[in-house]
């Protein structure tokens, strides 16, 4: 069903834009879904939502790695709270800041816009803010409408973008608590948020909506799809909804199919080697390494002209040889993986986070892609000191990242 007498949502954005950059008074949209500051570079935003911020426990906080020639580095980040200047709001207690993560050029001014969710601000009625990309990286933010129902618990909770309507422009989707995702439609200002907005109805039972993907149009029509994992009630079931993006106004989002799933796994797609096939890696947090319970681990497939394939798959955990650290009990490594190049040279890059890291303090690992796959030679890690974030309490860098 869809409706336009509310407005309301919150994106995470997945994917490529494929448009070139800016070079005229009249900016094109961002090549990339995820370059911040315009350089050409894809970036690394990964989440802290359990960090102490201004003294308030698990306030959150989200951190952005910028991309460049030689990949990331610690050293080259921005930390966004909601005690930074030019975000709504303040930092409290519980809030959990960057529980939910996107990214895109909302506004097509050339440069990608981030979104972050905060589900458990105002005692978790939610809410979710998008920051701003320009040539300087991230500034100024615009405040997401919430529903203002009780029945909306936790709004923010799940985000995702793409153009699901098929008229060439950004769209956001958010979730929540309750069984309905909101679909804000492109042609978004910094002034005035959304041009318009309608509601998804999930079909889930009193659904919980645990999570929110766009799709590159994965039935080849050039219209992104939605995924939408949940609990359904009436049978107790874990699954995906997966609905069909329209360019027909009439029909905007159809539901396709309701897939089942089993225990929980994190996945990422990018080509790893430059070969031109789609690879993906999975983590899996709760796999034992030895006699360490829950360290985790994450397994790259090949992607070839028959699919995806086991030949040449590779599986890293901390106790693989070059990868920083070594595996410990409940590191929960794989617990966000993102596979993307973010040194320029056409082969994805593999990022890691185990929120568990040291007592719960959480890291990152990045990985560099080559022709042969994913590579330990100049593997970069670090930890919440390292990017400024505190220590203190249980931060949980890593628990999930922007895709």
């Amino acid at each position: 069903m869809r409706t336009r007498t509310l407005l309301v949502a919150a994106t995470l954005t997945t994917g490529l834009l494929t448009a070139l950059p800016a070079t005229t008074a009249t900016a094109a949209p961002a090549r990339f879904s995820d370059d911040f500051n315009g350089d050409g570079y894809r970036d690394l935003v990964t989440a802290a939502p359990s960090v102490t911020v201004g003294g308030k426990a698990r306030a959150g906080a989200v951190v952005v790695n910028y991309g460049s020639t030689s990949g990331i580095s610690a050293s080259r980040h921005t930390v966004i709270t909601q005690n930074t200047a030019g975000i709504p709001g303040s930092a409290e207690t519980n809030d959990e800041f960057g529980a939910a993560l996107a990214s895109g050029d909302l506004n097509r001014d050339g440069y990608a816009d981030l979104v972050v969710g905060t589900p458990d601000e105002n005692d978790a009625a939610g809410t979710a803010v998008v920051v701003w990309g320009g040539k300087n990286g991230l500034s100024g933010a615009w405040t997401v409408p919430g529903p203002g129902s009780s029945a909306h618990d936790e709004y923010g909770l799940t985000l995702a973008v793409g153009d699901f309507t098929g008229d060439g422009r950004t769209d956001l989707a958010v979730g929540s608590l309750g069984k309905d995702v909101w679909i804000l439609e492109g042609g978004f200002t910094r002034a005035s948020g959304a041009a318009s907005r309608f509601v998804l109805r999930t079909e889930l039972e009193a659904g919980v909506i645990h999570g929110a993907q766009g799709l590159a149009a994965a039935d080849g029509d050039h219209v992104d799809d939605l995924v939408i994992s949940g609990t359904d009630e009436r049978t107790y079931d874990d699954g995906q909804l997966v609905y069909t993006g329209s360019a027909d106004p009439a029909t905007p989002l159809s539901l396709q199919t309701f897939v089942h799933s089993g225990a929980w796994r994190t996945a990422a797609v990018g080509d790893v080697n430059g070969d031109g096939y789609a690879d993906v890696a999975v983590g899996a947090i709760y796999e034992a390494i030895g006699p360490d319970w829950q360290a985790g681990a994450v397994t790259v497939l090949r992607g070839s002209a028959a699919g995806l394939t086991g030949t040449g798959a590779q599986s890293f955990a901390q106790d693989t040889a070059g990868v920083p650290g070594s595996a410990e009990d409940n590191d929960f490594s794989g617990s966000a993986v993102r596979l993307s190049d973010l040194n320029g040279d056409g082969k994805a890059d593999l990022s890691v986070g185990a929120h568990g890291e040291n007592d719960s303090d959480g890291a990152v690992w990045s990985l560099r892609g080559s022709a042969s796959g994913i590579r330990t030679t100049g593997a970069v890690s670090f930890g919440p000191a390292a990017t400024g974030v505190p220590a203190t309490g249980y931060p949980h860098l890593g628990r999930l990242m922007g895709q």
